[in-house]
């Protein structure tokens, strides 16, 4: 058997000068074809793959600062662990996980940089949320189906389709299928009941083309570590390829489908500045296993009536307000897939065209949407004066009733990459490139009936409440399907790059200009009444009072509150944004590169659908504008069989920096631009490996962040409202993290590793009252692989997180300020980091 090391050691030893690798870890096929030595070189075979050390510490020759890791590392991670976790190994990303095994997202921090500010990519094609760019991290592709990941801390690249990174871009590649026929299957049993299974089948090359295509799929359920529930996860996955020649083109088609549905986790009240109001786990005796409640309580007792779970004829029962934190009612369901096309064609010596087409589906919410409904509730009764709906079936309408009514978005997302590559002689290269991202954003919310065949433990009959399931929609006495929001939003980029690559000096030195110009539009409808100067709507069949003078309306029996009629409005935002970068190779191994590049990230979309009518009758909306950014790093980087190792210096400006602040002329807080924000620090690592056996990782960061301005956050009465938040630091972002890794094999069939990340002190509140403590997790793993005993690809692996049990603070609800009677106060809050988790897993190969 020839193991991990060994391949490494056998590679390596044969290479007198450094591999490419920059279009092993591009993200789209037109970067990774750019980036390649020559336009006929195979860029997505692994069979030319760049130096590294475990899969840990790869070389990058490219003229940005990019850290990889590949397969060969992931595959000793926990096996489901979502691929961010993996990925926290390596400098300037933060990533606090929700839960042991994944399922229940996280947060990204990237350079200070939050994760709706990051570009996460799958095979190229975004997946940040068309309205709000949130990343959803539980939703990301099995890690056992992943070629390599890349993390770039600083540029993105210049056909990178994204209005909403300034901070970078986090993308992972999926496995090519293989060219001889093969299999497995492996099943993990853990700590909190996690059971997995999966299978992954390879066809190999069949067909008179040498066609090859895979086929996986998983299944996998837990409890919560801490309260009740459990998490769910199915996805399938597939992936045909076909060569066309022997010069690297291809034609590929990928598709992906993957279901959550998991009980949410309840974060902690962190309490305040001052302490006059203590942290809820010194408070609750749950301590840090503080989550949502576990009983439902009864209807109240009513005079003689004792309390009950079941509706009572006669009597005005009334659902306790409590039951809002029913562990049983919070529930987070999500259904997301794509197809993904990729493709290469050699036009003309010299000339290549590369064609990414995909398409997205996402169904999901955010699993919190519950309401007491008055069963003669004006929105029940739409155009009458009486009557009412009996929502519990006790025989009357004179009770309020617990219903499901959440936020669902659904969204179909066309998109397309695109790049036409032509090398002018050997040193220089041109590309030119078209990018389009389309998404259809309808967010809607039947309100659904709950399930009260067990009263004292109810459950929602759809998960997605009256969307799909027609028979349990709450429809009012005019026909009307009750709903909480009903607006479409089309967000649409067109992204044109161009891009010049030479090369000098006998190769030593690399240069390249690039320029991408997005232009993006949103196209806004909402279908309901706005309540002015207010993100509150109002869906409803009730007839207004006549129009005012400034053409609102008010309804009967609503007091004097204004609405704007349902309307359209369309927004647009473009720039052009440069990017450059220039490397230069001298010695043996050693380069040093330096890089910039220009940012844009548009408004996102709730603000947006924000109104207020003004005195002339005119709409008045939000005039927030894009954030802008300017990121510059210079590095150095050394490559040789046993060492491979990088340290960059990098500075960010970010311009024109969006929060939620008070707008005095809308009366609302609303998105706005509130000044700059400056960021620069130091960051590298390095990978060793002394001996065949043994290999040693290490990873730092050292970051500094300053906001520049203070900035607006309410009024009274016309007197504005400052928050002092000039020379602060950025929240969440620690100062001082730090990674190792220690791997070593002790025989051809027995490997252990064991690594630890540091995160530094971080900051709760914009106004810097308020930060939670540093922390240490320390993970390990044992592989026993049973090649050596006859079962080639076999082999039992145990993980275990946290070994040392740390008590931690993981995502941050921030805040303001928590300081009582300070401008901005609010209790702060933050999930509670998972705790020592163990896991066994068995893979069987055929």
């Amino acid at each position: 058997m020839m193991n991990r090391k060994r391949a490494f050691w056998a590679t390596t030893a044969l290479c007198s000068g450094l591999l490419v690798a920059g279009a092993a870890s591009a993200q789209s096929t037109g970067s990774e074809t750019t980036e390649a030595t020559n336009l006929s070189e195979v860029v997505v075979t692994g069979s030319r793959g760049a130096r590294n050390i475990d899969g840990l510490a790869v070389a990058e020759t490219i003229a940005k600062t990019r850290n990889t890791v590949t397969q060969e590392f992931i595959s000793t991670q926990t096996p489901g662990q979502t691929i961010l976790q993996t990925l926290n190994v390596t400098p300037g990303l933060s990533f606090t996980n929700t839960d042991p095994y994944g399922s229940s997202g996280g947060n990204i921090r990237l350079r200070g940089f939050d994760g709706a500010r990051v570009s996460l990519t799958f095979d190229g094609i975004p997946l940040n949320d068309t309205g709000n760019y949130s990343s959803y991290t539980n939703q990301q592709l099995d890690p056992e189906l992943i070629e390599r990941a890349s993390v770039n801390t600083g540029s993105t690249d210049v056909d990178s389709p994204t209005a909403a990174a300034t901070g970078g871009t986090i993308n992972y590649v999926t496995l090519r299928p293989t060219s001889d026929m093969s299999g497995w299957i492996q099943a993990s049993l853990g700590d909190f009941n996690y059971r997995r299974f999966m299978g992954l089948f390879n066809t190999g090359e069949f067909g008179p083309w040498g066609t090859s295509a895979w086929f996986a799929v998983s299944r996998q359920t837990y409890d919560k570590f801490k309260g009740e529930g459990e998490l769910q996860k199915t996805q399938f996955n597939a992936r045909i390829y076909q060569p066309l020649g022997d010069n690297g083109d291809f034609l590929s088609l990928a598709g992906h489908w993957n279901e959550n549905r998991n009980n949410n986790y309840l974060g902690p009240n962190l309490g305040t500045a001052t302490r006059s109001i203590l942290p809820q786990i010194e408070t609750d005796p749950r301590g840090w296993d503080v989550d949502f409640n576990t009983a439902y309580l009864p209807y109240p007792a009513v005079g003689g009536s004792p309390a009950s779970f079941t509706g009572r004829n006669g009597v005005a029962d009334v659902d306790p307000s409590d039951n809002s934190n029913f562990y049983g009612l919070r529930i987070n369901p999500s259904n997301t897939g794509n197809i993904r096309g990729t493709s290469r064609f050699t036009l003309a010596e010299g000339l290549v065209l590369t064609v990414d087409p995909s398409f997205q589906y996402t169904l999901a919410n955010g699993g919190t949407g519950q309401t007491v409904l008055s069963e003669t509730d004006r929105l029940i009764r739409g155009t009458l004066a009486t009557g009412g709906l009996d929502l519990n079936g006790d025989g009357d309408t004179l009770d309020s009733v617990r219903v499901h009514a959440t936020n669902n978005t659904n969204t179909h997302r066309y998109g397309l990459n695109t790049s036409l590559i032509w090398d002018l002689d050997d040193n220089n290269r041109i590309r030119a490139a078209y990018a389009l991202d389309y998404g259809r954003h309808r967010q809607t919310g039947q309100y659904g009936r709950i399930n009260r065949s067990n009263p004292s433990n109810p459950r929602f009959v759809d998960w997605f409440a009256g969307r799909n399931d027609e028979a349990n929609r709450i429809v009012n006495l005019n026909g009307y399907e009750l709903r909480t929001r009903d607006r479409l939003s089309i967000a649409e980029l067109n992204q044109f790059s161009l891009e010049y690559r030479g090369q000098f000096l006998d190769d030593a030195l690399t240069v390249t200009v690039g320029v991408r110009a997005p232009f993006f539009n949103r196209d806004l409808t909402q279908n309901c009444y706005s309540q002015n100067a207010s993100s509150n709507v109002l869906c409803t069949t009730e007839v207004p009072n006549a129009p005012l003078a400034n053409g609102n309306v008010t309804f009967p029996g609503r007091g004097t509150t204004q609405y704007v009629a349902p309307y359209q409005r369309e927004v647009k935002y473009d720039d052009i944004l440069p990017n450059l970068g220039v490397s230069y190779r001298f010695g043996e191994g050693h380069s040093v590169y330096a890089s910039y590049a220009e940012t844009l990230s548009a408004p996102r979309t709730d603000s947006l659908y924000i109104v207020s009518r003004q005195a002339d009758g005119s709409l008045a909306a939000p005039t927030v504008q894009p954030e802008s950014g300017q990121n510059f790093d210079i590095g150095y980087r050394y490559s040789s069989p046993t060492l491979v190792g990088t340290a960059s210096v990098f500075a960010n400006n970010e311009d024109n920096r969006i929060v939620n602040t008070f707008d005095e002329d809308l009366g609302t807080f609303v998105d706005r631009n509130v000044g700059s924000v400056e960021r620069w620090g130091v960051e590298g690592s390095v990978g060793w490996s002394p001996i065949e056996a043994l290999s040693v990782y290490a990873s730092a960061t050292y970051m500094q962040t300053e906001l520049q301005d203070d900035y607006v956050y309410s009024f009274t009465g016309t007197t504005p409202n400052i928050l002092q938040t000039k020379g602060k630091e950025l929240v969440e972002t620690p100062e001082w993290m730090f990674a190792a890794r220690v791997n070593y094999e002790f025989t051809d069939w027995l490997e252990a590793g064991l690594q630890a990340k540091y995160t530094g002190e971080r900051w709760v509140t914009d106004v810097n009252d308020m930060k939670v403590d540093a922390f240490t997790t320390v993970d390990a793993n044992v592989r026993i692989d049973l090649a050596q005993f006859g079962y080639e690809g076999t082999f039992i692996q145990v993980n275990a997180d946290n070994v040392f049990d740390e008590k931690y603070y993981a995502n941050l609800g921030t805040r303001a300020s928590a300081t009582p009677g300070q401008l901005g106060y609010s209790q702060p809050f933050a999930s509670v980091g998972s705790p020592r988790t163990i896991s066994a897993t068995l893979r069987v190969a055929f």
